[in-house]
């Protein structure tokens, strides 16, 4: 990571943060051989996509370890087009806080009419006054509160300062969200940005609730930009989620050349949906995943490696503070804590009993988001994470057509390190 400071030392994919953009076609096969040349063992987790169980990246789960100076071979078919990205799922909290993230692009047979087609990777760093990456990981404020917050916001790789634009062109950006904890809330000024995916799948075109791109952790978002300003203008990209500490993100630049046209495209930006399975919600199995922990939290204690813990001694011996439906978990290998039959519609309905916002990611399958806080989602969407607020019950859906053991956890990735994450296995 550079820019005009100095230059922050990371651990990339290929040499560069982020990692390559892997670029395929829908229906085409991923086949890459990953070396490990870090100092600790690693994986690939490829995030968000509907993949063999054996090719999900979870360490001890559904691979062993790439030891350092080892090897391994991904190969897959890629069933969906969007936008998903990969990542690793060892020691995650501080891997991927190191820069080990990438954009992996699955493109549409027939794509929307776009002047251009740009992938914005947001993240955030901690970093010290010198520059680098400030240490150590897993602080225990962070574990029980919010996460690893930063107090850089970069754009692939680099302070977030500017963006190029030209007036009458019409952009897709696809946004990545690959901080640690960091929620993004973007409000794009005197624009009226248009969300044509989310998490790599097809939603109704639509204007977001006050025109902000809301992205927690593991999250993407398909938007559609008509750049319809005056040459030369200069706008910004406010991040406001902390509404007590808004930031500018960056600057859209006009160039000072002539609009590239004088109105926008009238092509649909109407993708065509991914084959995902139909749901058979009158047969559906039903299940309750109550989230609770943290700081602010009422849990006296949960069940940690099969006996029953009080919280403080989670919190002391064993830097715990999470559980689901009472469980802290303490590795990726765990039992089940459900069981889902192959080929059935599952129902589960998500309850954040905590102080602090959760987006949850489920492995190999995408789910879509029926109802919040008993109303139905107005969008309801297909994806594979979905943000809870504090007390908030969100009810997802989706069929369990991929066997094997999958891992569900939290995205905000110090809260996954602190206990909450369960497997689930679909037989």
């Amino acid at each position: 990571m550079g820019g005009k400071n100095p230059h922050t030392r990371v651990w990339t994919y290929d040499g560069g943060v982020p990692g390559p953009e892997l670029r395929y076609r829908q229906g085409a096969r991923l086949d890459i051989s990953f070396q490990n040349d870090l100092p600790d063992p690693t994986t690939v987790h490829w995030h968000g996509l509907r993949l063999p169980n054996a090719m999900d990246g979870v360490p001890g789960l559904t691979q062993p370890p790439v030891m350092p100076g080892g090897t391994f071979n991904y190969a897959f078919d890629l069933p969906d087009a969007g936008t998903y990205w990969y990542h690793p799922h060892v020691k995650s909290a501080e891997q991927i806080a190191r820069g080990l993230y990438g954009p992996l692009i699955i493109e549409e047979a027939d794509p929307p009419k776009v002047d251009r087609d740009v992938t914005w990777v947001i993240d955030d760093w901690r970093l010290n006054d010198d520059a680098q990456i400030a240490e150590p990981f897993g602080q225990m404020h962070d574990l029980s509160h919010n996460g690893r917050l930063g107090n850089v916001a970069t754009l692939n790789g680099r302070d977030s300062e500017s963006f190029p634009v030209r007036a009458g062109e019409r952009i897709r950006l696809r946004i990545i969200n690959a901080a640690n904890a960091r929620i993004f809330r973007l409000r794009f000024d005197q624009h009226k940005p248009s969300v044509i995916a989310l998490d790599g799948h097809p939603v109704r075109p639509h204007q977001p609730p006050g025109g902000r791109i809301i992205l927690a952790p593991g999250q993407r978002a398909d938007v559609i930009i008509d750049m319809d300003l005056a040459p030369g203008a200069v706008v910004d990209v406010i991040d406001d989620y902390f509404e007590r500490a808004p930031f500018t993100y960056l600057k859209l630049v006009y160039a000072k050349d002539q609009p590239l046209r004088n109105s926008p495209l009238a092509a649909s930006t109407q993708l065509i949906v991914n084959p995902l399975p139909a749901l058979d919600l009158a047969n559906a199995a039903r299940h309750k995943l109550v989230i609770s922990g943290g700081a602010m939290g009422s849990m006296a204690g949960a069940t940690f490696k099969g006996e029953k813990t009080a919280i403080r001694d989670l919190v002391r011996h064993h830097g715990k503070a999470w559980a689901l439906n009472g469980v802290a978990a303490h590795t990726m290998v765990m039992d089940p804590l459900f069981r889902f039959q192959k080929g059935r519609s599952q129902v589960v309905a998500i309850q954040n009993d905590t102080a602090w916002p959760h987006p949850m990611h489920l492995h190999g399958h995408a789910f879509k988001i029926l109802e919040r806080n008993g109303k139905p989602d107005p969008i309801q969407p297909w994806t594979d994470t979905v943000l809870l607020d504090p007390e908030e019950i969100t009810i997802i859906a989706f069929v369990a057509d991929n066997p094997g053991k999958w891992l569900f956890h939290c995205h905000i990735l110090e809260h996954h390190q602190a206990g909450m994450a369960c497997v689930v296995e679909v037989v």
